[in-house]
This record gives structure tokens, C-alpha cells and sequence, in this order.
């Protein structure tokens, strides 16, 4: 237990299991609509890193991407499909890292459903580009830091325990087992 952790008068802990994880998962992307795609071999300057926008999260707690199949993300995939997910939704609260195992595919059906007018900037030939793949994270842990009751809640606590001189926040945190 961090020494914080022991000045908290609140349970700030709490794993989550199956759907409950997955509700938090879809939760937090939301907030965060973009992350940052690490991928476990590296080729070039990023290092195997990456910012990107994640087009979905299933009922299943997998997140859809997409990508061009001559990327270096793609030929990182193609030797190790091992991934982590790094999530900021805010300034003060919705952070998570997700472990995974990515799968990359041509499927036609998916690259509509995941098509937005904006992905033409990357795919200039549309939804029909011959470089489009779809990337399917399929998340099998992680980690969450968030808030309980949101960031106006957590605010005036903080407020509130800077006044008392009292460690008061709302925040939570723990696991995600997919």
C-alpha cells in the first residue's frame, strides 16, 4: 500500500472482472477516444509507439482500429502481436493501460463499419484503399485510475481536504481482467 493510499479515509480500490471491466473499459475510451499503441517489437524512431484513434470497442471489450497494411505498426504485429494501450480521458482522472494481443485483417464488412469521412486523410483512395486493414486488440488485463463520482466531485473533495489539512479524493483504482 503506497503511503497516500494509507491516509485515505475512503476504499479506493476496485478490481474489475468479465462485463464489469469491460463496462469500464468502453467507459473510459469514450472519454479518451485516442491512445497510445505500443507494440512489444519496434522498428524505427517510435520505438513501437504510437498515437492512435480507436474506431470501436465491442460488446466483448476488443478495440478496433485502423491501419495500413505497409505501416511499421502492422510489420511489428506481424512478429509479435503482444500490445499495450496507454488511455489519458482528462487531465485529472480516466487513465487505464490495457494489455493485449492484436490480430490485423482485410475484412471488408468491419472497414465499413469502422469508416469515418475523416480516415480519408490516411486513406486517400476511401474505403475501398488497398492498404486499409483492421487491427482488433483483444485486451487481457490492465489497469484503471479514475474518479468515483467524476471530476466536479473529485474537485470540491480536494478543495474540501486542503482546507481540513485531510487526504480527501475520490479517487479509484485496480485491475481489469477481460
Amino acid at each position: 500500500m503506497d503511503s497516500i493510499d494509507r491516509n485515505q479515509p475512503e476504499d479506493n480500490y476496485e478490481d474489475l472482472q468479465g462485463q464489469d471491466a469491460v463496462k469500464k473499459i468502453k467507459e473510459m475510451v469514450e472519454q479518451a477516444e485516442n491512445c497510445f499503441f505500443c507494440s512489444a517489437v519496434a522498428i524505427g524512431e517510435s520505438h513501437g509507439d504510437r498515437p492512435m484513434n480507436i474506431r470501436e470497442v465491442d460488446e466483448e471489450g476488443n478495440l478496433w482500429f485502423l491501419s495500413a497494411s505497409d505501416s511499421r505498426k502492422n510489420q511489428e504485429l506481424s512478429l509479435d502481436p503482444s500490445v499495450k494501450l496507454y488511455f489519458q480521458g482528462s487531465r485529472h482522472s480516466d487513465f487505464m493501460q490495457l494489455n493485449g494481443r492484436a490480430t490485423i485483417s482485410r475484412d471488408a464488412e468491419r472497414i465499413k463499419e469502422l469508416w469515418s469521412p475523416v480516415a480519408q486523410v490516411w486513406f486517400t483512395e476511401g474505403m475501398d484503399d488497398p492498404r486499409i486493414t483492421v487491427i482488433k486488440v483483444t485486451p487481457t488485463e490492465g489497469y484503471y485510475w479514475d474518479t468515483k463520482h467524476g471530476n466536479a466531485v473529485a474537485g470540491v473533495k480536494m478543495l474540501i481536504g486542503t482546507v481540513l489539512r485531510k487526504t480527501m479524493d475520490d479517487s479509484v483504482q485496480g485491475t481489469l481482467n477481460v
